[in-house]
């Protein structure tokens, strides 16, 4: 049967799928992270080089992370599908290509910024608006971001280039706007609740005071651990959700979770 997409069986669906996977999805989160603090472990001593120095780490730590992230959301993909098939890790690891197309995504999120950083800068020293300026940008980059939010997902899903995986991202969007900004709300709140908690104990029991960084540094990590696989497969599923919506099939996920 067609389900037209819907925000509360988007959340629903997740969280069945969550709680089918959650060893997993923990399990990959925990490796990601520790991947992530070798990488910044080492950051610190190449930084110390010249600008060439500086620049091949930092452009070598995005490949990094573009491939740690694209292989998250193929292992949730795979999760997804894996009533239809066996996996092996293979299946999981994104290929060069795929890396090389998200690198570029990056790349072009990073030149947008800059213009509108350079835009900023001309109108607070030279046009003296640079609250409305920033208003404007501010509502420019949250609709932008909420457009382009599933080019990842077309990436690992459908090998698709950093352009076409844009387009295509905007395509399944556009008659969902709302609905997409409903489940970033939803986003914004899980990231907030979960956060609440862990400052209030950290507070409550004087944790701060003494090792602060560490504690801190700590709670970050449970704080990701917490939300991180949770928010990564809302997005996958509403990715899903939105594609089987503006192709006017079956959905597959609401069928099987």
């Amino acid at each position: 049967m067609y389900h037209s997409f819907s925000v509360a069986e988007t959340i629903k669906t997740a969280w069945n799928i969550l709680k089918k996977n959650f060893v997993p999805l923990i399990v990959y989160s925990v490796l990601s992270l520790f991947i992530n603090e070798v990488v910044d472990f080492f950051k610190t001593f190449f930084l110390i080089g010249d600008y060439v120095t500086k620049f091949i780490f930092i452009f070598i730590q995005l490949v990094i992370q573009c491939y740690i992230g694209l292989s998250f959301y193929k292992l949730i993909l795979t999760l997804m599908d894996r009533q239809y098939y066996e996996f092996e890790l293979k299946d999981i690891l994104p290929s060069f290509k795929m890396t090389f197309n998200f690198v570029i995504i990056g790349l072009i999120t990073g030149v947008f910024i800059l213009i509108l950083s350079l835009i900023y800068f001309f109108a607070d020293r030279v046009l003296g608006i640079s609250s409305i300026i920033e208003v404007v940008e501010l509502l420019l980059i949250l609709y932008i971001s909420l457009r382009s939010i599933f080019c990842i997902c077309f990436i690992v899903d459908d090998d698709s280039a950093p352009i076409e995986s844009l387009k295509q991202s905007f395509e399944i969007t556009k008659d969902n706007f709302f609905k997409t900004l409903g489940i970033f709300a939803i986003i914004i709140s899980i990231l907030v609740v979960t956060l609440i908690p862990l400052v209030a104990v950290i507070s409550l029991f004087g944790l701060d005071e003494g090792k602060r960084d560490f504690i801190f540094r700590l709670a970050s990590y449970c704080w990701v651990l917490l939300t991180f696989p949770f928010i990564q497969v809302i997005i996958m599923v509403t990715y899903r959700k939105l594609v089987y919506s503006h192709k006017d099939v079956d959905d597959d996920i609401a069928e099987t979770n």
